[in-house]
């Protein structure tokens, strides 16, 4: 597609810029088939603002005689506007920016086009592989096997090409068991807890439907599982009833006469477009003006997203609990096993495991977890909390993650190896990057699309020196013993970091926590002198 068929007006003179903690600026507004550049020509010097079309939601235009305005909402939660001069000019530039932030084509997104000078497309793309994994970890070697069965995506679409299964498990049984499983997600070792040998295997719903239909090879597979163990527990992320109900669509759960070494327990997290919703109440309410206090907390309440927060955490805590403390292995899914079955086993993962909580750990662990394995982030994150469009499969469930694992981080400050600015960046690329690792919703897609030779790798952007050294944890303390968050209320905040972030009230608290930041670094400094 040529860009320059939606831009009639690629430059405008004597606009002005108001936008959140800046004062307003005139300058000229430039669209291209990326980005809006807004040049400020100040006495001083020239200031630049770059935004990526990409990022915004949704447009208000407003006409007032001859000129017009135009208010841009972000993805980011920014609020944005631009005075334009001339009817016409003003209607051509809100035609291009609606047009342009709306490409759902990934091959002609900026990841495409985007090349930093000191990145190289030749580089190798991403942090780990599954065969690296399987490599570095010798204790999985003689019960667990890496199998390519799915190396043409033809056993299930949305897994990577290679998975670890148990050793006695072969691709034939693998075939049947991802014809059993909603979508080919057969079960597959995502966590080996090294303390005491016991994993964590996900997958999707069973398929047994009205009539009960059983499968002996799902049976064998998650037998060798337990290899000799008395039990496993499943973590059903839908209700008992929900789970029940899913039998008059064909899925259901793993029944206790087939599975009698399994212990099923149900603990419903929502997902889809209630969580969407919750996260646009909540914008509303931090974007609600009339302090009043009362009015405020009651519309925090009524997103009931602190309640998703606290539910996300309790049953990873469940979860991390029945590998650690209770030493059993664990089954976790849902329906389709995308979505809240991949926030629970990347919680309690960093619950158990130190080496996930230091900034490259924790990087890795993303990617293995949600990236190949198969969130379909372009679908959940289409539209933030002010999009005007239709709800679809937009849901936000890696912002709930990346707000439970702040939670995290402000109960156990020296505990991560990462900053609160890290989970502020990785909010914003999910939504808007110039990089290819949020593009798509699964490893095949990106295959397709050329994205790992075509595009660069934002996580090993975040681990060059000058952005490890930014997102790194200087009060970073690594520990070998468990982190149990706390659950109750009380103990539970908003995330100011980001749904705050645009006020003045944030900006003050970014700016404290970078003067600490910097203390602390000095006082390391002298200390090693």
């Amino acid at each position: 597609m040529e860009f320059s068929e939606h831009i009639k007006t690629a430059n405008v003179e004597d606009v002005v810029l108001r936008q959140p903690l800046h004062p307003p600026s005139r300058g000229t507004l430039c669209i291209t088939g990326h980005h809006l550049l807004f040049s400020d020509r100040e006495e001083t010097g020239t200031r630049q603002f770059l935004l990526l079309l990409k990022n915004i939601d949704a447009i208000e235009k407003r006409m007032s005689g001859s000129s017009g305005t135009i208010t841009i909402k972000c993805k980011d939660l920014r609020v944005l506007q631009l005075d334009i001069p001339g009817m016409e000019q003003c209607l051509n530039i809100a035609h291009s920016i609606e047009t342009l932030s709306c490409l759902d084509c990934a091959s002609e997104m900026y990841p495409f086009f985007h090349r930093p000078s000191d990145l190289s497309l030749q580089d190798q793309w991403g942090l780990s592989s599954t065969e690296k994994l399987y490599s570095q970890m010798k204790e999985l070697h003689d019960r667990w096997r890496v199998s390519t069965v799915n190396r043409d995506y033809s056993v299930c679409p949305s897994y990577p090409p290679a998975v670890i299964v148990p050793k006695n498990i072969d691709d034939s049984m693998l075939k049947k068991v991802a014809k059993f499983r909603q979508g080919g997600r057969f079960p597959v070792l995502c966590y080996y807890h090294r303390k005491n040998g016991m994993v964590i295997m996900r997958s999707s719903q069973p398929l047994p439907g009205a009539n009960r239909k059983r499968c002996k090879e799902d049976e064998d597979l998650l037998q060798a599982v337990l290899d000799g163990s008395d039990k496993g527990y499943i973590i059903d992320t839908r209700s008992s009833q929900q789970a029940t109900q899913a039998r008059m669509t064909g899925g259901g759960f793993e029944s206790k006469s087939s599975y009698s070494c399994w212990k099923r327990l149900h603990r419903q997290m929502e997902k889809g477009k209630a969580l969407q919703e919750s996260l646009i109440k909540l914008v509303e309410a931090c974007g609600d003006e009339s302090n009043n206090m009362d009015r405020w907390l009651s519309k925090l309440e009524n997103s009931k997203w602190l309640f998703y927060v606290q539910t996300a955490l309790s049953t990873a805590g469940l979860l991390a609990e029945c590998v650690e403390r209770d030493g059993h292995s664990v089954l976790v899914h849902g329906s389709e096993g995308k979505d809240s079955t991949l926030l629970i086993s990347t919680l309690a993962q960093l619950i158990m495991d130190p080496h996930c909580r230091s900034l490259e750990g924790f990087l890795a662990l993303l990617e293995r977890e949600w990236v190949q394995a198969g969130h379909p982030f372009m679908q959940r994150c289409a539209h933030s909390a002010f999009s005007h469009a239709r709800l679809q499969q937009e849901s936000p469930v890696f912002l709930l993650l990346l707000d439970c694992v702040w939670q995290l981080w402000r109960q156990f400050p020296l505990a991560l190896g990462f900053s609160e600015a890290l989970l502020l960046r990785l909010a914003t690329e999910a939504y808007a990057s110039d990089f290819g690792t949020f593009l798509c919703n699964s490893h095949q897609e990106r295959w397709a699309l050329g994205v790992m030779e075509r595009t660069h790798c934002l996580f090993k952007a975040l681990l060059r020196p000058r952005e490890r050294d930014y997102y790194s944890n200087p009060l970073y303390e690594p520990t070998e013993l468990a982190i149990w968050p706390s659950v109750h209320p009380q103990s539970l905040q908003l995330w100011r970091g980001f749904f705050l972030r645009w006020t003045q009230q944030s900006r003050h608290l970014e700016e404290a926590q970078e003067e600490i930041r910097n203390m602390v670094i000095e006082w390391g400094k002298l200390a090693l002198s």
